[in-house]
């Protein structure tokens, strides 16, 4: 609720959850009960025709109140409506009283719907009004002074009392207003946090996915391109070896299928199944140096042992990427893989002497891709390139 709206201007919506909405049904039992009493009441002490009278008009507070007063409780104070229906309430309680004094009863249910319809001052206003018609009749009717007298302290304690109790009403309706304001926009919050949250997982998972295909089944693809088209230059000259890279690009192939099942079935990667990081590290190189025919070299420092599986995907990919990347572009005669354990982390690096590139080279997808993964896992990524003069590139997680 803004702080510069006076909190008796503030409207009060009763809906499902407000403090008066929930418990209507009991509002209107109590309303019918002191109507009832109020009518017996007045028969029990008048049962003539102005007790008749009186219970008429009583009962013409029943459509008034179904018909058109009952639309407004838990609606706008500021309706027009609102307000006449309080001032026929008041014409016919002041109508029954000054016929039968003993009416004044029905204030007992009158009082409280002022409260429920209008705002605090002008429901104030309505009390007294209500009060007026018996506290008139009571002083042209000749009473005692101490009747007077205990009449009057009474309406004004009546009245007061009214008058504070309404008041603290309407300030715990306007706080259970604002709180269940406040709540529907924490769910109204809660609810678009929730959707950027799954947007964002959406898009993470559509990056893992994408990071994946690109280092395993893409480079795969290459792989079988240039083992094929190795091939096709040697089927007529030497078909010996045209069948091995043929072979070796069913090797491919087959090796594809399985990251393909693995990235499916949201399993390890194919290289890792059923052996540790160093093998597979190892068989990497070893392919490397059977289908390019160049010198590749593997060293393995440091006792090997099993690392996190984050760890251990992020260091096989990188080696992936790396070599694919010396296969593609580096037209290197030599390459080294250097696998290191160390007591706090590992260390992956990979040196070839092939031409090299420039540091404005250095934005390919493959590039931005490892370093991606190696800082999902803390790591430091680090390439170190001149054109000529090979590449390095090195990783390290910690164990």
């Amino acid at each position: 609720m803004p702080d510069d709206i006076p909190l008796e201007a503030a409207p009060r919506r009763m809906r499902a959850d407000d403090a008066w909405d929930w418990g209507l049904g009991r509002w209107e039992a109590y309303f019918g009960l002191v109507l009832v009493s109020t009518i017996l009441y007045v028969l029990n002490d008048h049962l003539t025709w102005t007790g008749l009278v009186a219970t008429g008009i009583l009962l013409v507070t029943v459509p008034w109140y179904v018909l058109f007063g009952r639309r407004f409780l838990g609606r706008d104070t500021s309706a027009r409506g609102a307000y006449a229906y309080v001032g026929g309430l008041i014409v016919l309680c002041g109508a029954a009283a000054l016929t039968a004094p003993e009416s004044s009863l029905v204030l007992f249910a009158a009082c409280p719907q002022c409260f429920m319809l209008v705002r605090w001052r002008e429901s104030v206003a309505a009390l007294v009004l209500l009060n007026a018609v018996p506290a008139v009749r009571l002083l042209a009717g000749g009473a005692s002074a101490g009747t007077i007298v205990s009449f009057l302290v009474w309406t004004v304690v009546v009245v007061g009392f009214s008058a504070f109790f309404g008041l603290w009403i309407e300030r715990i309706i306007a706080q259970s207003t604002e709180r269940r304001e406040l709540i529907a926009q924490l769910e109204t919050t809660r609810a678009e946090l929730a959707e950027v949250s799954r947007e964002a997982g959406v898009m993470a998972e559509r990056e893992r996915m994408a990071g994946e295909i690109h280092d395993t089944l893409a480079q795969g693809f290459t792989s079988i391109l240039m083992l094929l088209q190795a091939a096709d230059a040697y089927v007529g000259r030497d078909p010996e070896e045209a069948r091995r890279q043929v072979g070796l690009a069913a090797r491919t192939a087959r090796e594809n299928l399985a990251e393909a099942r693995a990235l499916v079935a949201a399993l390890p990667p194919a290289p890792l199944g059923g052996s540790s990081l160093d093998e597979a590290v190892a068989r990497l190189t070893g392919r490397m140096r059977e289908e390019l025919g160049v010198t590749a070299d593997y060293t393995l420092t440091g006792a090997p042992r099993r690392l996190t599986a984050g760890a251990e995907v992020v260091l096989l990919r990188v080696a992936q990427e790396g070599l694919a990347n010396v296969r593609r572009h580096a037209k290197a005669e030599l390459v080294e893989v250097r696998l290191t354990y160390a007591p706090e982390s590992v260390r992956l690096e990979i040196r070839d002497d092939g031409v090299g590139f420039g540091p404005d080279a250095a934005r390919g997808f493959g590039l931005h891709g490892m370093r991606e993964r190696v800082g999902q896992v803390g790591g430091a990524f680090g390439v170190r390139s001149e054109p000529g003069a090979g590449t390095t590139v090195t990783v390290e997680v910690p164990a």
